[in-house]
């Protein structure tokens, strides 16, 4: 394989450093706030209100162990790759392509999802306008704005995530008169008013819906090797982002619920504006303001997640995992142009394949946003397993973050990662089917390039000199 200086995975092109802390802080928020909008309603579905609020406050605390511990391995292999590059250096080739691949899958798999979402918002405005459609539309204008240049995608990337966290407190606000506890409460474990060992199937069933809460955070690492300070920055629009998101999610989530009929929200693309007519009724103000800026949202993490597909496919093609072809950089904008298009014809296709993932008795979305959630477990299972032998295999590693309280963090993180895989799969036979016969595909390339990479490697080394035998 070949190398860059920095003895990282794929020489070759390189992108341009120019991003600053509050860009990154930006990008973190900004790549999940959209969950905040839609798509955590679905757990309501199987686990009721309370059995999901238990969920996702399970989840949350995954996710600040794994962001706390994550970014010790952003911050000491600051490269485009992000858990590719990790899991390489821990486990060589393969290790490289699982958590390649896994990422991939989840930065693919994500945006169809947001599309779908935004087509629904601009539906409620315009009855006429075929979600699907509007959902491409975002797509060619979003890969265009990120082909423009990284520098004005994260400037427009923090402006729409400040839109959006302006919004999500506006419907705090205006549902907060209305909010009765009672509605949030009744029916609240998985149908029952009180638990029972019959609500706990529905709080594992809806673990999906709550990673999506902070599903692709993560992504920043991919924009690592854009920042001007990875070291400094990083750790600060980690801690930033994944506490801004926590105080977001848990205030979006109950004053919704406790709005009115819940169970009204629990199927939707677009439960805030539902739950906001609940309030104000169907000619407010509010409920149209709500419904434009709420596009913010879903934009702000829909560009941000090209943003990361692209850095993905582009820093795998570098590498030699993925056709060269899609390494190129172009020569105006210096951004992975061809990586971009590519991660939207697919996502694309993923909108009008309602026959191949819309199965299991879930919605289109629903099933999109399970296929995303596999590839995120699967990478944060390898990005903790990498930290832990990173540890034994390079002490001497130049480390300017060091997680926490290491090693209980790192371990809540993939132990939570862990159980949650096993749950998703169990809960999800169909589509975990799906995501195998993709990571098998994936591997077969992997296999039949081994020569190709072999040949672009000679001369070079993933590693130091005096590293290479322990990685061996």
């Amino acid at each position: 394989m070949s190398v860059n200086t920095q003895g990282q995975p794929g020489g070759g092109a390189q992108l341009s450093a120019s991003l600053g802390t509050w860009q990154l802080w930006g990008i973190a928020v900004g790549l999940v706030i959209s969950g905040e909008y839609f798509g955590w309603s679905y757990g309501w579905a199987s686990a009721g209100t309370l059995g999901f609020l238990v969920t996702a406050i399970a989840v949350a605390i995954m996710y600040g162990a794994f962001i706390f511990s994550f970014t010790e391995l952003t911050t000491s292999i600051p490269h485009a790759g992000g858990p590719f590059a990790y899991s390489y250096q821990a486990f060589g080739p393969t290790g490289g392509y699982l958590a390649g691949m896994a990422t991939l899958v989840e930065f693919v798999f994500a945006p169809p999802a947001i599309a779908l979402a935004i087509g629904a918002y601009l539906n409620v405005q315009f009855p006429s306008l075929d979600p699907k459609m509007a959902a491409v539309g975002a797509y060619v204008v979003f890969m265009g704005l990120n082909i423009v240049g990284v520098q004005i995608a994260a400037t427009f990337e923090l402006f729409v995530t400040l839109l959006a966290i302006f919004e999500l407190l506006v419907f705090m606000g205006v549902v907060a008169p209305g909010f009765s506890l009672a509605n949030f409460v009744q029916g609240g474990w998985g149908g029952a008013d009180s638990f029972s060992l019959a609500s706990i199937p529905g709080i594992f069933a809806a673990i999906p819906f709550a990673i999506w809460f902070f599903l692709a955070i993560e992504g920043v690492a991919m924009a690592a090797e854009e920042a001007r300070n990875p070291r400094r920055s990083i750790p600060i629009a980690y801690t930033a982002g994944i506490l801004t998101l926590v105080i977001l999610a848990m205030g979006v989530m109950v004053m919704a619920g406790g709005a009115g009929d819940w169970t009204q929200l629990a199927n939707i693309n677009d439960p805030l504006p539902q739950a906001m007519k609940m309030i104000v009724g169907e000619s407010s103000g509010w409920l149209h303001m709500l419904v434009w800026l709420g596009l913010f949202g879903l934009v702000a993490s829909f560009h941000g997640i090209i943003l990361g597909y692209s850095r993905q496919i582009f820093a795998q093609a570098r590498a030699g995992y993925l056709p060269t072809w899609f390494a190129q950089v172009h020569p105006r904008f210096k951004t992975p142009h061809r990586a971009i298009i590519a991660g939207g014809v697919v996502g694309i296709a993923a909108i009008f394949s309602d026959d191949l993932i819309q199965f299991g008795g879930q919605s289109l979305t629903a099933n999109i946003v399970t296929m995303a959630v596999f590839g995120a477990l699967l990478m944060y299972i390898l990005s903790m397993a990498a930290l832990f032998k990173l540890r034994r295999s390079a002490p001497a590693m130049e480390r300017p973050y060091k997680a926490p309280f290491y090693p209980l963090f790192p371990a809540i993180a993939l132990v939570g990662a862990v159980i949650s895989l096993i749950t998703v799969v169990w809960f999800n036979l169909a589509l975990a089917g799906v995501f195998v016969l993709l990571m098998g595909l994936g591997y077969g390339y992997f296999q039949l390039t081994r020569h190709r990479r072999e040949v672009l490697a000679l001369g070079e080394s993933l590693l130091e000199p005096d590293e290479v035998s322990e990685a061996a």
